[in-house]
């Protein structure tokens, strides 16, 4: 029987453990930087702290305010609009690395991919509840769920961004899972992903670079391999306990990116094996807590909406660290809760914020 609970002290105290983690080490991997870039060490710190204090306060109001208020069609409907409007205007402002991406304002930036993630799980969730019971009529309930969500990502692969865009899909995939897929639908879903990710690294000649990198990076480390050899550098050199915050050296125009894509190296530096391993702990404890709120939700919408905003930041999180400790070929995609990036924080503070509320409305175990 569902009955009013207090929200999930474990998962609020291992998101605020991450969020702060993220502030100071963003701090310790761009004050050089930011010294050099924009006169002031305190640059991408100042601009955290912002993100973090709106996330977080984004996160206390969502988590008073009851998930089944988000089942509402307009709501979900206009969502899913509003970001596909974004990403298609996204590709008609100035590229930025080379890619579509972000809009910019001044010091600040958004990445309308990152909104896409909330609004695309919680279609699943409102439309998969619809259809309990009927999950694996093909005609009625997954075509819908494919023509949805795979426009969503083909755009964000064109931006280039195939670390997102591969996420939202895996998502997507569990929450279909969650509630029912038929194993046989389950195996094809994976086998026909395998020849498109196939053609989507092997005619992309970069993509193909990385792979190939992925597979030797010793072989050039001055130049392909470069930025992998550097965060595997910064993570061996930082022993068992670190050199001390502050103290890394593959931040020093080393490696690239320290503060946002790589920013796990430089905690594998600083803070050793201990501060790596306690990273890891806390995201574990993270997935623990949330799908076990999840599947105490009161109801389908809420278990399915709380797997997807789980498996959102699980996910990210375990790409992340794997590119980092090259377990994958080298993609650009922030650590949850830590890298430095404000749209990336903050969608994931309000995802936070949902989960929070479901745990407040969950069924005795």
């Amino acid at each position: 029987m569902a009955k009013k609970l207090s929200a999930d002290k474990w998962l609020f105290a291992v998101t605020v453990a991450l969020v702060l983690s993220g502030v100071i080490m963003v701090f310790s991997a761009s004050a050089v930087l930011a010294n050099e870039k924009f006169h002031s060490p305190l640059y991408f710190l100042l601009r955290q702290g912002v993100w973090a204090f709106l996330g977080l306060a984004g996160m206390a109001m969502l988590m008073h305010v009851d998930h089944r208020q988000y089942r509402r069609p307009l709501l979900i409907y206009t969502g899913l609009f509003v970001c596909a409007v974004l990403l298609v205007a996204v590709f008609f402002v100035d590229k930025n690395h080379n890619t579509h991406r972000w809009f910019r304002l001044g010091a600040f930036s958004f990445q309308p991919s990152e909104l896409s993630k909330l609004f695309i799980v919680a279609y699943l969730a409102f439309f998969l509840e619809k259809r309990m019971g009927q999950i694996n009529d093909w005609r009625h309930t997954l075509l819908p769920c494919l023509v949805v969500v795979l426009p969503f990502v083909g755009l964000i692969v064109a931006e280039p961004d195939l670390g997102t865009s591969v996420c939202i899909a895996t998502v997507a995939f569990i929450v279909l899972f969650t509630a029912g897929l038929r194993y046989s639908y389950a195996a094809g879903v994976v086998l026909s992903a395998i020849p498109v990710l196939f053609g989507l690294v092997y005619f992309f000649p970069y993509r193909l670079k990385r792979v190939l990198v992925f597979l030797d990076p010793w072989k050039d480390p001055l130049d392909a391999g470069f930025q992998i050899t550097q965060s595997l550098i910064a993570l061996g050199s930082g022993g068992l306990f670190g050199l001390g915050l502050m103290e890394g050296k593959q931040k020093l125009f080393f490696l690239p990116e320290p503060h946002t894509d790589f920013i796990f190296s430089v905690i594998g530096e600083e803070r050793g094996l201990a501060g790596t391993v306690a990273i890891l702990l806390l995201f574990a404890v993270f997935l623990w807590r949330g799908l076990r709120l999840s599947l105490r939700a009161p109801d389908p919408f809420g278990r399915y909406l709380g797997v997807g905003l789980t498996m959102m930041i699980a996910c990210q999180a375990f790409i992340n660290m794997s590119v980092v400790m090259s377990l994958l070929p080298t993609k650009g995609i922030p650590l949850p809760f830590i890298s430095s990036g404000g749209s990336s924080l903050l969608i994931s503070l309000l995802g936070v914020g949902v989960l929070l509320n479901i745990s407040q409305h969950g069924r005795e175990a």
